[in-house]
């Protein structure tokens, strides 16, 4: 059976973004049945699970002999078993795969240094000075987004790998107000989010949070 680790314990602010719900949410759209292996943060460090993830993250999957790191990867892997991911023209699946991939280097990045900023630097001086810059840059590519969509539930038509990946680099602006400023960014994410498939992704993630923060 598919395997995915996860993460024993996380911060409250981290519950239902941590990537490997992204790889859960792909098996359950694709119907592929899976098991999850929290770790603590003892094993996070191992040389064993270093032998699955090389940085030592979340997620890892292994399905017989096959393992895989970073989730993008994983989900794309995912997605080329399943119709519920993937067009079956060969024009729509690269398509869909542009868009996996611009949701990872196009969007995440912009929208992560904002949140690493707000969550873990806030008080210091220099993310204080830098904080407009990077938030002036966020809005940029809402707005870019969000013309893309323009009218049109799905950036592609219909519901793709694209979507999934994009709907979870999205949801960490959770934090802020920057998504209402779109209203079809904001149906969009509640769109995808409204799917039986992420439901049940996100409460198996919120499952496994049954472990203690370090000490």
């Amino acid at each position: 059976m598919i395997e995915v680790s996860a993460f024993k314990w996380v911060p409250p602010f981290a519950r239902g973004l941590v990537r490997d719900l992204r790889v859960r949410w792909a098996l359950e759209e694709a119907g592929l049945p899976y098991r999850s292996k929290p770790i603590d943060f003892v094993e996070q460090a191992s040389d064993a699970y270093r032998a699955l993830q090389p940085f030592a993250q979340v997620p890892s999957y292994r399905e017989g002999d096959l393992t895989l790191f970073e989730s993008g990867a994983i989900v794309l892997h995912v997605a080329r078993r399943s119709p519920a991911l993937m067009p079956e023209d060969e024009a729509g699946r690269e398509r869909a795969t542009a868009w996996l991939f611009a949701a990872l280097n196009s969007i995440e990045p912009a929208i992560q240094n904002l949140a690493e900023i707000d969550l873990f630097h806030a008080e210091e001086d220099w993310a204080k000075a830098r904080r407009p810059g990077v938030e002036a840059f966020v809005r940029q590519r809402l707005t870019q987004l969000s013309e893309r969509l323009n009218g049109h539930d799905y950036l592609d038509g219909r519901f793709t790998a694209g979507d999934l990946m994009m709907t979870t680099v999205l949801r960490n602006l959770r934090h802020t107000d920057l998504m209402a400023e779109h209203d079809n960014l904001s149906a969009y994410q509640a769109r995808c989010e409204a799917r039986p498939a992420f439901q049940r992704a996100l409460d198996a993630q919120f499952a496994d949070f049954t472990g203690d923060p370090p000490g």
